[in-house]
């Protein structure tokens, strides 16, 4: 996840703000940089590789300067090069940034048609030649950022400095965080309170839309209307294990409002967004000569790779085998080895999975391994490895790494269906596009569902059993939005195909049960809300999740109706897994259970 600092200071900054850049390491990288302003000139260094490379350059040539910002690079448009690494700069203007401008192919061309000269491959540089356009066009400092903002599309943070301004930095947050440190006579910016924790305590953190302009002395925040608004200090308490709660009560909080940022670095290391395909992917395994793919997973990673499936088969043409590894590893399954095995897991250390890849490595299989942690055994072991990239997780019920787990198999069964013939590049830049407008919508739909989720989760929590339903992908969702109450609430849940109903789980519907259906408008919904129906007339209480086309057709009654934006098939399960993990939480929470460290549960299995 790419990392952002500025600081606006009385001494001079560039070597306190590579310390901050380090403690935002464990957030991943692959290139870095800094800026300042300095004698009415904006400077900088870059370099690729690590934070080493940087301050070797910063050794040889020192930056003077009293303001500054600085950024690490996860690339997701154009390649983790120098050139592409931030600041970028055009006419006075510096901007880093973190996230993706969903609409900056369209901005491109008509800042191109108008006379600008790009100089990199990211999406970056559009912010800063839109800054510099508007600025030439007679509009303020302050104008400018505003009129960007209503111009840019997508998840982004954002810090800017302007040449002719040596005393501020702007700043703008639509999804990944944006912390704000206040110092004596000094103003910080940064990622998280990680990398602030050098110089303050003191912390305010913008909320999604807001915009600030940092001086020495203190912070002017405006919403996305341009109206001012107060966002409360609070004292944050840095770990030595760089890691922090921020302004969320627990980590599993903060973790599900990280998606849309972790999503959006997932997606640049396997989508091309400049040209909306994927990219070249790990050849260990060719998806085009293999006959088929097992998947094998734990928890909520079999859950993912369930969904994995329906992707695989549909997009591909691929037989998918899948089992929970526990099991897997004792079936002796007669697996050809002209097949592919693929085993997910958080940690890469899962006891269960780890027999499963080696019984299937001694089959003669080539194994592709979709971890988080890239040095881990079963990455170590694993031909192929596709990093998930969710960064730090810490809380024992899986958020962030299953959305990013699904993310990843996503691109892998458009690749794969590519390199089989099965889907046109007009299909395959269709699918990334939506892929690129995920963390957009998460971010819409976290701010939007919060508060119904919240009372929802009241009426919930009075009840010691429920049952979820789904069909198709919503299936494992519906399974995954039990498994997430069981475990943090303690309240017996079970998630079924909703097909499944009436072979045995419709005995168990009266008033003292709330049934949760998972169901977008797609091609299952029809099926669906006949279910939906079976439980209304038993006196089930429903809670119904689907999306504005699906809340229209319906016209039964509900305990509770969440309704999400209509989106494509191929992301439908990433969005519709927030409301299930927000209503665990806020259940969790209600209940007064410990939601990080759910009792008799551990974050990685490493026994059987």
């Amino acid at each position: 996840m790419c990392g952002i600092v500025g600081i606006v200071g009385n001494t001079p900054v560039a070597e306190r703000l590579v310390q901050a850049l380090k403690r935002l390491e464990y957030r991943g990288y692959d290139s870095a940089g800094v800026a300042t302003i300095h004698d009415g000139r904006l400077e900088r260094r870059r370099a690729e590789g690590k934070l080493v490379n940087l301050a070797h350059k910063l050794d040889a040539e020192p930056l003077a300067g009293t303001i500054g910002i600085a950024h690490t690079r996860w690339a997701t448009h154009g390649a983790p090069t120098e050139n592409n690494a931030h600041p970028h700069f055009t006419d006075g203007v510096a901007v880093v940034h973190n996230g993706i401008i969903e609409n900056f192919s369209e901005i491109k061309e008509d800042l191109k048609a108008a006379g600008a000269t790009f100089s990199s491959q990211t999406d970056t540089e559009v912010v800063a030649q839109l800054l510099a356009m508007l600025l030439r066009a007679g509009l303020g400092r302050r104008e400018a950022m505003h009129a960007m903002l209503q111009r840019v599309r997508g998840a982004y943070a954002l810090a800017v400095l302007f040449q002719d301004d040596p005393s501020t930095i702007m700043a703008a947050r639509n999804g990944p965080p944006l912390a704000i440190g206040y110092g004596e006579g000094e103003m910080f910016l940064g990622s998280d309170a990680i990398a602030l924790s050098p110089f303050t305590n003191r912390i305010s953190y913008l909320v999604d839309g807001d915009w600030a302009i940092l001086g020495r002395e203190g912070v002017h925040i405006f919403d996305m209307q341009g109206e001012p608004v107060q966002r409360p200090q609070q004292i944050a308490s840095a770990t030595a294990f760089l890691v922090d709660k921020g302004n969320h009560r627990h980590f599993m909080e903060k973790e599900i409002y990280e998606q849309p940022e972790v999503i959006s670095h997932a997606l640049g290391h396997y989508v091309d967004l400049l040209e909306n395909q994927i990219r070249p992917l790990d050849d260990a395994i060719d998806f085009a000569r293999i006959s088929g793919l097992a998947i094998s997973a734990c928890g909520t990673a079999y859950l993912a790779g369930m969904v994995g499936k329906y992707w695989f088969e549909r997009y591909a043409r691929l037989p998918v085998e899948i089992d929970v590894a526990s099991e897997f590893r004792y079936r002796d399954i007669p697996l050809s080895p002209s097949a592919a095995a693929l085993f997910i897991s958080q940690s890469g250390e899962t006891a269960d999975t780890l027999a499963s890849l080696r019984y299937c490595k001694e089959l003669g299989l080539k194994i592709g391994a979709v971890v988080n942690v890239r040095e881990s055994t079963i990455a170590r072991e694993a031909d192929a490895v596709f990093p998930i990239l969710a960064g730090p997780e810490i809380g024992v019920a899986s958020t962030k790494a299953f959305t990013c787990q699904l993310t990843v198999l996503a691109a892998l069964a458009i690749r794969a269906g590519r390199a089989r013939g099965t889907i046109t590049s007009e299909q395959e830049r269709e699918l990334t596009g939506h892929l690129a407008e995920m963390p957009r919508i998460m971010s819409a739909v976290l701010n939007d569902i919060q508060p119904a989720m919240e009372l929802l989760a009241r009426d919930l929590s009075k009840y010691k059993d429920v049952l979820y339903l789904g069909r198709g992908p919503s299936f494992p969702l519906a399974m995954e939005g039990a498994l997430k109450l069981k475990e943090i609430s303690y309240i017996h849940a079970e998630g079924y195909a909703a097909g499944e109903l009436k072979h045995g789980p419709i005995a168990l519907i009266d008033e003292n049960m709330p049934v949760i259906v998972i169901a977008p408008h797609d091609r299952f919904f029809d099926k669906t809300i006949s279910n939906m129906q079976e439980v209304a007339a038993r006196g089930g209480k429903v809670i119904f999740i689907t999306d504005a086309a699906g809340a229209s057709a319906s016209n039964l009654e509900t305990l509770k109706t969440i309704v999400l934006p209509h989106v494509s098939e191929i992301i439908a399960p990433m969005i519709f897994s927030l409301p299930i993990q927000l209503l665990a939480y806020h259940t969790a929470v209600f209940m007064g259970t410990d939601v990080d460290q759910p009792r008799n549960l551990a974050k990685s299995v490493t026994v059987e």
